[in-house]
């Protein structure tokens, strides 16, 4: 045997001992049985790879980050009280009861009447009313956002949150460190200013564990506890149409006054005590609005009893009478989605998925020609948005319901982020999102090309990528 072969021997066999207990990991404690089955697959065939990979994604849960919800007893309390306050007209037994009973469920929080909710459509509307609101503030801000940039809309949303905390407004703002780029010199300007700034992956309770499978997908500015913004925008230039490969950049953003602000003030609340073990002296009776709809904020995340936010997809699809319509930035469903989009389609609801034709990231992109051409064939119509890239995630049902958040159509969204979405159950605003949608599909092409027409390289790859669609 060559020099030090007896080492590296050793090492490999070291694998695959190693390998043997993540094998028992993944068939006790996989999300799936397609994804148990591919780990106990790759873990065997290569496992000098595999196990550094089960490592890194081979965990399905983020142990103690329920302890921060049992932490705020008192704030869930003052919400479950509001809600009753503001308790929306009983719906007449039927569909629509068990329809927004069921999302009720999935979020553990009732739908609340009197909100005031409008849509805000890309960034530069979005952001020109996120910092008028900022720039409003008398007593506190709360910002979290899955991407921070260190460019000019990140400076300029920075700048904003250190004037008011140089005017003694109190500033939080919570990022993602795998999503996003802050330099120490912008985290020490903004520290300096009086902002309290946290990344969510800073927490004392797993330090040392490997966070980069579960990530803070959220999207959340709240202003005195009256005013909230949510949606699928971040931080950064190409959020308001400055990156010169996917200009223009659409997304969809909300602007809520009302009760359902509450909701999404103790998202942030509870992230907040999870990242820094800080709980937050905060407002929790929003001011009345004039509104008239009833919202529910469903958030979502690894540390939830059920797959919460598959189950939101699965019970939209499925409580679906007419139609269906789904924007999303991917589109990696899992097994149980698939089957209620064909089921929907069968029972004769008209089911559209839009997605965008140019690609931001590459796996998820190759991954939904696959899917893509498995719906088709059951009468689902996916639309590709060809007027730049598409990054909302909207969803509306029918003519009485639409949501819009940070959850996309694809298992990473429904299985290891933490997301959020605003559910509105109000006829007025699911037909402004009907009519933001359908301007969306003109600027689409239904997709009637199948995998077997695609190049070659999209041909080849794509049903590789499918293979790691449970990480994607």
């Amino acid at each position: 045997m060559p020099m030090g072969s007896e080492f590296w021997a050793l090492v490999y066999l070291g694998f695959e001992i190693a390998a043997l207990f993540c094998v028992r990991a993944a068939i006790t404690r996989g999300r799936t049985a397609q994804g148990a089955a591919a780990w106990v697959v790759f873990l065997f065939a290569a496992p000098h790879f595999a196990v550094p990979a089960f490592a890194i994604f081979g965990h399905h849960r983020y142990p103690g980050y329920i302890r921060s919800r049992r932490e705020l007893r008192e704030e869930m309390a003052a919400l479950r009280t509001l809600a009753g306050q503001h308790a929306p007209a009983p719906l007449p037994p039927g569909e629509d009861a068990g329809r927004q009973r069921a999302f009720a469920e999935l979020a553990g929080m009732p739908f609340a009447s009197g909100n005031a909710v409008r849509l805000l459509i890309d960034g530069e509307a979005a952001f020109a009313e996120v910092f008028a609101a900022i720039d409003q503030a008398q007593s506190y801000v709360l910002a979290q956002f899955y991407t921070v940039e260190d460019d000019a809309l990140g400076r300029a949303f920075a700048a904003r949150l250190m004037a008011r905390a140089r005017a003694g407004v109190r500033v939080y703002l919570l990022y993602d460190a795998i999503g996003s780029h802050l330099p120490r010199r912008a985290l020490a300007e903004m520290r300096a200013a009086g902002v309290e700034v946290r990344d969510f992956h800073a927490i004392r309770r797993s330090r040392g564990r490997l966070q980069v499978n579960f990530r803070n997908h959220r999207k959340i500015v709240v202003v005195d506890g009256d005013l909230a913004f949510t949606g699928g925008l971040n931080l950064g230039d190409a959020y308001v149409g400055r990156d010169p490969v996917l200009t223009p950049w659409r997304d969809t953003f909300v602007r809520v006054e009302g009760p359902a602000v509450a909701q999404l003030q103790f998202v942030v609340a509870e992230d907040w005590l999870w990242s820094s073990g800080q709980k937050l002296a905060l407002d929790w009776t929003p001011k009345a609005s004039a509104g008239t709809s009833d919202a529910l904020v469903l958030a979502s995340g690894p540390a939830d009893a059920l797959e919460t936010a598959s189950l939101y997809f699965v019970h939209a699809i499925n409580s679906a009478r007419e139609r269906i319509w789904i924007a999303s930035a991917y589109f990696v469903p899992d097994v149980d989605i698939l089957s209620a989009l064909k089921a929907a389609v069968l029972r004769g609801v008209e089911v559209r998925v839009l997605i965008p034709d140019r690609r931001d990231h590459w796996l998820p992109w190759l991954a939904a020609f696959a899917y893509v051409d498995e719906v088709r064939a059951a009468g689902v119509e996916v639309w590709r948005y060809a007027a730049g890239f598409m990054h909302q995630k909207v969803l509306l049902i029918d003519t009485g319901i639409a949501s819009v958040g940070s959850v996309n159509l694809d298992n990473r969204s429904c299985r290891l982020n933490f997301e959020a979405t605003l559910l509105v159950a109000d006829p007025a605003f699911a037909a402004d999102v009907a009519r933001m949608l359908t301007t969306d599909f003109a600027l689409a092409a239904r997709a009637t090309v199948g995998l077997s027409r695609r190049p070659w390289p999209i041909r080849a790859l794509a049903p590789l990528a499918r293979l790691v669609a449970p990480v994607l």
